[in-house]
């Protein structure tokens, strides 16, 4: 089992990070919003979960010990594999869900992509009582992102190895499609940005 990796950030993706380990580089999955704290050159230490299929092993890394324990309790719930539960953490951090789930939020979970309103329920029922109460200060569920979302967004682009300029231009072309949804999610943003640059080049 991996419990972590650490060392120097080699590459970043849209939905990659490779972490130098010993001169291999390390392939993980990992949220928007890791990807967003990480910088291609700089230390990073993440925590890890390892899935193995029969065609393949996947390594999964989060920002913390916390985002690695939901991830897995997701995957207790009927239905829940591990694509879904990073598309869970990618809309939700994990105090967000634990107050979602907490509050019974059914709208909270169909806002993930791949959950629909009797999967919200199925897995409301299912998972309650095993999440625990909020640990930190997180904003709740569905409170709007004020307009720090463009820093967040704008450090993210970078982070990817994006000229200034172009992440200027994305977060520009995103704007109109955040201040509509009233509430922006960074994951979001961050892969509309993306479609944008890739479009441009």
């Amino acid at each position: 089992m991996i419990a972590f990796v650490s060392g120097p950030v080699a590459a970043l993706a849209p939905d990659t990070a490779v972490v130098e380990v010993g001169g291999v580089g390390m392939a993980l999955q990992c949220t928007p919003n890791t990807l967003a704290s990480l910088r291609i050159g700089q230390q990073a230490k993440l925590a890890t979960s390892l899935v193995v299929r029969e065609d393949s092993l996947t390594l999964y890394g989060f920002a913390d010990d916390d985002e690695k324990q939901v991830f897995e309790l997701l995957q207790t719930a009927n239905g829940v594999g591990p694509r879904l539960a990073q598309a869970v953490l990618s809309v939700h951090t994990p105090d967000a869900l634990r107050r979602a789930f907490a509050s019974g939020d059914e709208k909270a979970l169909t806002a993930v992509p791949g959950i629909g309103k009797k999967g919200a329920q199925k897995l409301l029922i299912e998972l309650k009582d095993r999440l625990g109460a909020p640990v930190g200060s997180a904003p709740a569920v569905g409170a709007p992102v004020t307009a720090g979302w463009r820093d967040q967004l704008h450090a993210a682009l970078i982070g990817l190895g994006y000229a200034t300029r172009e992440a200027d231009e994305a977060v520009a072309a995103v704007a109109p499609q955040a201040e509509a949804d009233g509430k922006p999610n960074i994951g979001a943003l961050l892969k509309a940005a993306l479609q944008t640059l890739n479009r441009a080049r």
